[in-house]
């Protein structure tokens, strides 16, 4: 069993690294050793985006992720349904809708998510970069519609860098914190990216 040791690298450096272990290990099991929250989630959750189990266990400060690679039937069942639905993901790079007036945007961006919520069809995921992020933290006036949206299966994700810039450490209120790597195969990933 291959120990990856990730402790003290800079997001989205653990996600690179476990990526880079997981393509060379054809089956089998993988630890890697990070030393923060945000690490282990963004490594928990691209491990789980490839079809791998996982097992976190907190050690002192940091974390150790058991990663377990291998097809099993149901896995097979699980890929194919994925498959089948469209991807769709909605990329948000402001907390405003268009440019120019403030006030506009904001009233259009608000409409825009309650539509979302009001539509059959729900995009896979939304991703949140720059003042974005700001959608999804502590004193949004959106922070409702977002809730409602996650509850309904759409996954939201917002740049870690971000809301570091912004200031908004451990002001998320809804969805995971994320990281490039993560932000880039999403778009990639994606049937159809939409930009508001």
């Amino acid at each position: 069993m291959s120990i990856i040791d990730c402790r003290g690298l800079a997001c989205p450096q653990p996600v690179i690294t476990t990526k880079n272990a997981l393509d060379q290990l054809k089956e089998g099991e993988l630890v890697v050793l990070v030393d923060n929250t945000v690490s282990c989630n963004n490594v928990e959750r691209f491990a789980q985006s490839q079809g791998c189990s996982v097992e976190v266990e907190q050690r002192g400060e940091g974390f150790s992720l058991l990663i377990r690679k291998g097809k099993t039937r149901q896995d097979s069942e699980v890929a194919q349904e994925k498959e089948k639905a469209k991807k769709v993901v909605i990329y948000i790079n402001s907390h405003l809708m268009g440019n120019g007036d403030e006030a506009l945007g904001s009233f259009l961006m608000k409409s825009f998510l309650k539509t979302l919520v009001d539509l059959d069809t729900k995009p896979h995921r939304l991703v949140l970069v720059n003042s974005g992020v700001q959608l999804a933290s502590e004193g949004s006036k959106v922070l409702d519609t977002l809730i409602v949206l996650s509850e309904k299966g759409v996954e939201i994700l917002s740049c870690g860098t971000c809301l570091e810039f912004y200031g908004l450490n451990g002001k998320l209120k809804v969805g995971a914190v994320s990281n490039m790597v993560e932000i880039i195969q999403s778009m990639v990933e994606a049937d159809r990216v939409i930009k508001p």
